[in-house]
């Protein structure tokens, strides 16, 4: 790719960029968020179209108008969010789109299986995969979706593989499965882009590694010539530290909330939640670690008051307060605050202002029929300076603000109302390394301050490090309740994937 540019309305998506990766390579694409990155690549993709460079595949000059132009140049993509058919099969989601697809009569559809399946087990003996070819996707687990999506690419021919934040949501053990099937590809001599913010990961897997920031190209280098360090100051244009501190303080004896025995069922009568207990205590920073869709959403809801549980408790300070809602909750003296996953659906109003946003939480407490705006006003600029938020204003539009302002904004709100219990649901989702690492630094003062801490993480790593207990969940259930300082990462997956592990 040389001299690609790419812009949306006033927005310098990607200026002047330039990339290669050749066959036989792990070429890792790093960069925070809003660096260019998944523009770029969707255009190698052919979602979207440059608006000046140009495309060479095997030295040869190529118009990528569609993403049915980039499969026949041999390139696929494997988004972060799957594009797979949850009520077809892994055979069915391979073949789909397929000219020669399955034919009339009885017969011939048989026949037409055997020749996809064929072809399929062919792929997974040279490259190393394993799928089930008759499961349903919706059925499978994260990493065998993955797996059967790029397959789906190698079916097509893709000889360059895209993809976009491959490990955001599985387990070690299926991380080193990953990188086992992609250490296969390459020696196949497939050409492989990882779009990544692990930096550990980098090294271990990516030959080389291309750095973007704002929209430009900082440098390409050898994995083997650089460090964590390094990349972290070519990322954000200065040298920041990777060390998440585990603040030392001595938890509360008695527990600030005790969650006990909670139950779910979901629509389909399936359980979600079973028999869930653990508790809670003021000064410490409990952990959840679970696959995606592991409960830890209904867990959080039940918890603010937004859901109810068909069985159980909710101790807080002594009162039960499950079946509460929100208001109720606040009503009877409940010191907590929740900062959810959907920081903008469920957490914020897009639409109003920084200073509106912050009254939603505190408008109640004025006398009479009008609400006092300028004291408002006070407390967002008062939040906005203590937490570093860059804003043109308090006035200023929320849904404009930056990914990690908006989360700012929110986790600022929360904590300004001196919670006794704050539960946060992936706080750093979607968040470049800097404003991420300001964000720990926000909770581990919360605890230094007495305040129960949950905390909903994605990234094992962070949750070993910055959490002093971690509450393992596989469908629903808990596996245990470990300190990560004496158990391994390796034995939190297994917990993670429902394997009992025995503790010396």
């Amino acid at each position: 790719m040389q001299h690609i540019s790419k812009k949306f309305g006033t927005v310098q998506a990607n200026d002047e960029v330039s990339l290669s990766v050749d066959r036989g390579e792990v070429l890792a694409l790093l960069g925070e968020n809003g660096s260019g990155k998944s523009t770029l690549m969707n255009m190698l993709a052919g979602i979207y179209y440059p608006d000046s460079g140009s495309i060479y595949i095997e030295g040869k000059h190529c118009n990528l108008w569609s993403p049915h132009d980039a499969i026949v140049a041999g390139i696929g993509m494997v988004h972060q969010h799957f594009k797979l058919i949850p009520v077809m099969n892994a055979w069915e989601n391979i073949s789909l789109g397929e000219k020669s697809g399955p034919k009339k009569g009885l017969s011939n559809s048989f026949i037409e299986k055997n020749r996809i399946n064929k072809k399929i087990s062919a792929l997974e003996e040279r490259f190393g995969l394993v799928t089930v070819h008759d499961r349903k996707v919706y059925d499978m687990s994260v990493s065998e979706k993955q797996t059967v999506e790029i397959i789906k690419m190698l079916y097509r021919g893709a000889a360059v593989l895209i993809l976009d934040e491959p490990t955001a949501v599985l387990t070690p053990q299926e991380i080193k499965n990953l990188f086992s099937m992609l250490r296969n590809m390459k020696q196949e001599g497939c050409a492989i882009i990882i779009i990544t913010h692990k930096l550990n990961e980098v090294m271990e897997i990516s030959d080389r590694v291309t750095v973007m920031r704002k929209g430009k190209t900082i440098a390409t280098i050898n994995t083997a010539e650089t460090n964590p360090r390094e990349l972290t100051g070519m990322m954000v244009g200065e040298s920041i530290s990777l060390e998440i501190k585990r603040e030392q303080s001595l938890p509360e004896e008695k527990p600030a909330m005790e969650v006990r025995s909670i139950s779910l069922l979901g629509a389909e009568g399936k359980p979600v939640l079973k028999d869930m207990t653990f508790n809670l205590s003021g000064g410490e920073i409990l952990g959840v670690a679970g696959i995606a869709g592991s409960g830890q959403k209904e867990l959080c809801e039940i918890i603010a008051g937004l859901r109810k549980a068909d069985s159980g408790e909710i101790v807080f300070r002594g009162e039960n307060i499950m079946g509460l809602n929100p208001r109720q909750i606040k009503d009877l003296g409940v010191s907590m605050s929740f900062v959810p996953e959907d920081r903008l659906g469920m957490g914020l109003v897009g639409g109003m202002s920084i200073a509106e946003n912050v009254l939603l939480r505190s408008y109640e407490k004025n006398p009479g029929i009008f609400v006092d705006r300028a004291a408002g006003t006070a407390l967002a600029q008062k939040i906005v300076e203590k937490y570093g938020i860059s804003t043109p204003s308090v006035q200023h539009m929320v849904r404009k603000l930056s990914g990690g302002n908006i989360q700012k904004v929110l986790l600022g709100r929360e904590i300004d109302l001196a919670p006794k219990v704050l539960v946060t649901a992936y706080p750093v989702r979607g968040l470049d390394i800097g404003a991420s690492y300001s964000i720990y630094d926000l909770l581990n003062e919360q605890k230094k301050n007495g305040v129960a801490v949950l905390y909903i993480g994605e990234d094992l790593d962070v949750l070993m490090e910055l959490c002093d207990r971690l509450l393992v969940i596989h469908s629903g259930t808990v596996m245990g309740i470990v300190d990560p300082r004496h158990v391994s990462k390796e034995d939190i997956g297994l917990l993670m994937l429902g394997e009992r592990i025995v503790q010396s």
